[in-house]
């Protein structure tokens, strides 16, 4: 009795699958593989594409600080011959400069909380267009006044919403996992944009003039770097199911609802303020003088300039590790590394001037020089979360842009009292210590998370 049960239960179960089968051979037609490809051939180009597009939006950013940065370099390739055509000394137009650096910088944080709060892609588009209008302008001049307001004023709100802040901010949206190497590799468009439009420039300035070479830049800028903001950058990845499987599944940097006024009071961010002032005094000292010193040491223009070329290259190997480094183990780690280099080369160069031992230092200090730029991001996201980070990260690089200028003019005021740079060499060394301890002292970790209410135990 008992085995003629089993086997009509095995009937049973044999009959439903049976049924199971057919109704399956109904519902869905056997296919061959080619017709099989041929239906999924559409659905796997959607998700190519998907998938591809950051790459296109990493391409994007690349773009942007290309002409960005190269644009803001012109004013040094065309001094001379401004100084020449308007009869103006190189202090007064260089004054220009100095309010640009001012302006950009205060301009920054603005720049940060629209990001917060309204699209990349209209921001920087919006800067782009008054940028080129800038340049573009710039051949017209015939004052100094104009020059003040054209490159000071205008060219500094424009440049600042289509700088390294906007940008880091759209690699961090991109690339949640990567952010680090992400804008590591747009950021090296500064590098790459300063060295191509600067040779093609100055292989065309004594042809052309200034006035007809800016007018030629600032289209150009319009032309090829509006068009990209416009239709192709992306504020946000689009949601899909497969990044919200990614999401659950890997941790990513929080979204703090930590109020702003409270992260600024916070410790970390502090320390974050201390460490990137030392490292903007320390970038734009050199970054000024480092050719005059050289020449002052009896190294010819030619090599000199070579090797503020070649710092610019080691750069972009800096760059690129320290981004690496970042998505690996933290921003802390690259930025320790930065400091101890620096701390090790300011030590060296009042000591040792000859012809090698210049060229050494400003190679090394090269690979450094933008090694803390894709930093601030992840610094940022990591320890306040990202729904505030443009804001953050806009005063942060507003501190690092004001504390060079500041590192740039100390420089000269020391030179004209001591005659030399060697003072200046030994507070940069102090900078440098004290960019490490505060890199040190800084715990990256998300701020909200150890930040207990009132009366609690």
């Amino acid at each position: 009795m008992h085995g003629r049960m089993i086997r009509l239960r095995i009937g049973h179960v044999q009959a439903a699958a049976s049924c199971q089968q057919d109704v399956l051979r109904i519902q869905r037609p056997r296919l061959s593989p080619k017709a099989m490809c041929k239906r999924m051939r559409p659905a796997m180009k959607k998700t190519r594409r998907r998938l591809d597009y950051s790459h296109v939006i990493l391409a994007s950013g690349f773009t942007v600080l290309f002409f960005s940065s190269g644009t803001r370099m012109a004013f040094g390739l065309v001094l001379k011959p401004m100084s020449e055509d308007l009869d103006l000394s190189r202090s007064a137009l260089t004054s220009a400069f100095t309010i640009f650096m001012v302006v950009s910088a205060l301009t920054m944080p603005i720049v940060g909380r629209l990001i917060d709060t309204y699209s990349i892609r209209v921001i920087i588009a919006i800067g782009t267009v008054v940028g080129a209008a800038a340049i573009a302008l710039m051949g017209q001049i015939n004052a100094a006044w104009q020059l003040y307001v054209l490159y000071g004023l205008v060219f500094a709100v424009g440049h600042a919403a289509s700088s390294v802040a906007p940008v880091s901010v759209l690699m961090s949206r991109w690339f949640p996992e990567r952010r680090g190497l992400a804008a590591s590799a747009a950021i090296s468009g500064n590098g790459i944009g300063q060295l191509v439009i600067i040779v093609l420039m100055a292989s065309f300035l004594d042809s052309l003039g200034w006035r007809t070479s800016y007018a030629i830049l600032g289209a150009v800028n319009a032309v090829v770097v509006l068009p990209v903001a416009l239709t192709v950058i992306r504020s946000h990845p689009p949601i899909s199911p497969t990044t919200a499987v990614i999401a659950s599944d890997e941790p990513m940097a929080p979204d703090t609802s930590l109020p702003l006024r409270e992260a600024l009071k916070s410790r970390e961010f502090m320390l974050l303020v201390a460490l990137y002032a030392a490292c903007g005094a320390q970038d734009f000292f050199i970054a000024t003088h480092i050719v005059a010193f050289a020449q002052d040491q009896g190294i010819s223009q030619f090599l000199a300039g070579n090797i503020l070329a070649f710092m610019g290259l080691l750069g972009l190997t800096g760059v690129l590790i320290s981004g690496a480094m970042s998505d690996k183990m933290g921003a802390a780690r690259p930025t320790v590394l930065c400091f101890l280099l620096r701390i090790g080369l300011f030590a060296y160069i009042p000591i040792f001037q000859d012809t090698a031992s210049i060229t050494v230092f400003a190679l090394l200090y090269g690979f450094t020089f933008t090694m803390t730029a894709p930093l601030t991001v992840v610094f940022v996201s990591n320890i306040f979360g990202t729904s505030k980070l443009g804001t953050i990260s806009g005063l942060i690089n507003m501190v690092h842009q004001v504390a060079g200028g500041l590192g740039a003019a100390l420089g000269a005021v020391i030179f004209d009292w001591r005659g030399s740079y060697d003072t200046a060499f030994v507070i940069m060394l102090v900078l440098a210590v004290m960019g490490t301890v505060a890199v040190i002292a800084l715990r990256e970790r998300p701020l909200e998370y150890r930040l207990a209410p009132e009366g609690s135990v």
